[in-house]
């Protein structure tokens, strides 16, 4: 099983075809994706005894007798996304060395065996339990498996990096578009008179989403080294971009001698095409948007009506 999974086992054949990578990219994607879901559970998490709410956060912790509220619950959104950052940032160099089929099994043990381990912690009403296996341990799944098809993606695509890693996004963005209503329909499945059926949902969905990240990393390949896309042989996977190769070319040998991955479009072409505009136009959308808030939220406000003036004597 180990040779299986080593590099060498998983480097691609020169006749492979590349759009087999993205299938398996956003298999996983989709599966972690449910991150952002994760909302479906509260309500029903805070009603699952039927008792008083906990008093506070400690009180949630240490009772078995009281419901938790949901803001003792949407700690686990934030475990899960600064354990992301965290893992992506620890475990990067990882991945890129034992290659993205080991990577990928790692992230299913850890992100579907998170969501079982938070199961456990609902059914003994545990919420420290909840806390470690859905956000510590789902985390790092979540970190490992942002990374893995990213990286692969770009490996294959070096001339359309942008598509790859937006085929990546897409799936994890959409994972919650899939997994809340599929959780939402289990837990109607399962709740019953003194139970909500939420434990049962989350191991229900650990389950699926374990065969299906299973399967997508086992369908990880590797270009081989010197490998070029179709018809673009003039780039070669891992090579430097236009940008950096114009920053290390003198400044006098212009476009010509610099660009080594520019295609058959000059580059003048390049910089005024549509796809250029359209990345002017999204990066300008979000450096403004932080400014409009405020903005917007004070056009929003009821404006006070003026004090009339006092009379003149």
């Amino acid at each position: 099983m180990g040779d299986h999974l080593s590099r060498d086992r998983i480097t691609a054949p020169p006749a492979f075809d590349r759009w087999l990578v993205p299938p398996c990219a956003l298999a996983i994607h989709l599966c972690i994706g449910m991150a952002y879901g994760f909302s479906v559970f509260w309500l029903p998490l805070s009603h699952a005894l039927g008792a008083s709410a906990c008093t506070n956060l400690p009180a949630a912790f240490t009772s078995t007798n009281c419901d938790w509220r949901v803001s003792d619950l949407v700690w686990v959104y934030t475990l899960f996304f600064v354990v992301l950052g965290l893992s992506a940032a620890l475990f990067g160099s990882w991945v890129e060395r034992i290659g993205p089929r080991r990577a990928g099994l790692v992230s299913s043990a850890c992100w579907c065996g998170g969501i079982a381990l938070g199961a456990a912690g609902v059914f003994l009403h545990q919420l420290w339990l909840f806390w470690l296996g859905a956000g510590v341990l789902g985390g790092i799944g979540l970190g490992i498996g942002y990374i893995t098809p990213v990286s692969t993606l770009i490996k294959w695509f070096p001339d359309r990096r942008g598509l790859a890693t937006g085929m990546a996004i897409m799936g994890f963005g959409g994972g919650a578009m899939v997994g809340s209503p599929a959780a939402d329909r289990l837990m109607a499945v399962f709740t019953s008179p003194g139970e909500a059926g939420v434990w049962q949902a989350m191991l229900v969905l650990a389950g699926i989403y374990a065969l299906f990240m299973t399967a997508g990393a086992l369908g990880f390949r590797l270009p081989a080294p010197g490998w070029t896309p179709p018809g673009k042989a003039e780039i070669v996977a891992g090579a430097p971009s236009c940008r950096s190769a114009w920053q290390v070319a003198p400044r006098n040998s212009g476009w010509s001698g610099a660009c080594c991955c520019s295609t058959s479009r000059p580059a003048s072409a390049l910089s005024a095409s549509p796809r250029q505009w359209c990345r002017k136009f999204l990066a300008a959308a979000c450096l403004a948007s932080p400014c409009a808030l405020p903005i917007s939220t004070r056009l929003r406000k009821p404006r006070r009506p003026r004090p009339a003036p006092a009379s003149l004597a």
